[in-house]
């Protein structure tokens, strides 16, 4: 079998731009992911007995049904429900982003649980308040112990992005896909979405490693 690099090179810009809407979706999903967690964990860890119950249900829902369900429910359901419409991208973005957001919520969560609580009990006796303690003192340690599997759902939320071509979201995969069914080159351009996939996952995966080794001792207590 020869490896014919002609369909590459002559749609380099196609696949591009899949690559650019690929990294967009990632960000997006990541951000809003990352908001809805802090949100979720902070609630859970300090927001009583009820708001506990209420964002748990969430975090269990959403991690009872498959991202792919999600995908097709936010692009197709959703409009019908809420009135709205959205594009593929948008929709890509928002279920993406939410499914995620119930992952970071239960990291942010075991992140602050994991800080000693005579450590805040310390903070509220040096006259600090209850936020005070939490930004200066709680979260600072709790973020390091979570780098780890934060890196993890990072890597998780690019890979998950190749998901959203079922939504003709123009990503990488989905432009990849569209570039078979006009070249018949199968084994080409999928060898070369599974290298970008590798080259952009694999840093990020060895440098959370890495960052987190160098500044694990400061988040022993």
């Amino acid at each position: 079998m020869s490896f014919d690099l002609a369909p590459l090179i002559a749609n380099w810009r196609f696949l591009a731009s899949g690559l650019v809407t690929t990294l967009l979706v990632s960000a997006l999903s990541i951000l809003l992911g990352a908001a809805i967690g802090l949100l979720v964990g902070a609630g859970r860890t300090y927001g009583g007995r009820w708001l506990d119950r209420v964002l748990g249900f969430y975090v269990d829902t959403v991690r009872a049904v498959p991202v792919l369900v999600f995908l097709v429910w936010t692009y197709f359901a959703f409009p019908l429900f809420a009135g709205i419409r959205l594009t593929p991208t948008a929709a890509g973005v928002l279920a993406l982003g939410f499914h995620l957001g119930a992952y970071v919520g239960e990291v942010i969560r075991a992140g602050l649980l994991s800080v000693r609580a005579g450590q805040m009990r310390a903070a509220l006796a040096l006259g600090m308040t209850r936020l005070q303690a939490i930004r200066t003192i709680i979260l600072p340690q709790a973020l390091i112990r979570m780098l780890p599997p934060i890196g993890s759902l990072t890597v998780i939320a690019i890979k998950d992005s190749a998901i959203a071509s079922v939504i003709a979201v123009p990503e990488l995969m989905r432009q990849s896909q569209t570039l078979v069914g006009t070249t018949f080159r199968p084994f080409e351009i999928y060898t070369m979405a599974m290298i970008v996939y590798f080259l952009i996952l694999y840093p990020i995966a060895r440098g959370t490693d890495r960052l987190y080794r160098r500044l694990q001792h400061l988040g022993a207590s």
